[in-house]
């Protein structure tokens, strides 16, 4: 699976799985929601998170994005890449944050927006840009 075909195949999915380094080089991984362009990988977490704070340290990251509910429809992709952190004033954010909100818009009208912006004081973003990629699909049967 090619980086197009993979953002086409998880670019929908709610959540990635975040994998960090902590200080004392344990593994640290968590669900954020996140959005797929063309060019890379955008995730959002809180300034001062475990996660910015590991990347700040250590800009190794993998995003692992998965879907499927039966054994012959699960698939899945690990990327690895290098954290970019981007303020959200930051004009290489500004895309990537129109699409989020995009993307995200039903969960933050039930929810309530004013509730979250209140909430997340210091929204971020972290860039990925795929490095490599491992894919997975249960399903796929390779030609003869």
């Amino acid at each position: 699976m090619n980086p197009a075909e993979a953002r086409r195949t998880f670019r929908d999915c709610r959540v990635v799985h975040v994998g960090s380094l902590r200080p004392d080089g344990a593994p640290h991984v968590v669900p954020l929601w996140f959005v797929w362009l063309e060019e890379a990988v955008y995730v959002s977490c809180r300034r001062e998170s475990r996660v910015w704070r590991n990347l700040q340290r250590d800009h190794r990251v993998a995003l692992q994005f998965d879907r499927g509910q039966a054994w012959t429809e699960q698939a899945g992709v690990v990327v690895r890449g290098k954290a970019e952190l981007l303020s959200a004033d930051e004009p290489g954010a500004k895309r990537a944050l129109s699409a989020w909100f995009e993307k995200y818009r039903g969960e933050l009208a039930g929810y309530g927006f004013a509730a979250y912006t209140e909430q997340i004081k210091e929204a971020v973003m972290i860039r990925v840009r795929p490095d490599s990629m491992a894919t997975w699909m249960h399903a796929y049967q390779p030609g003869p």
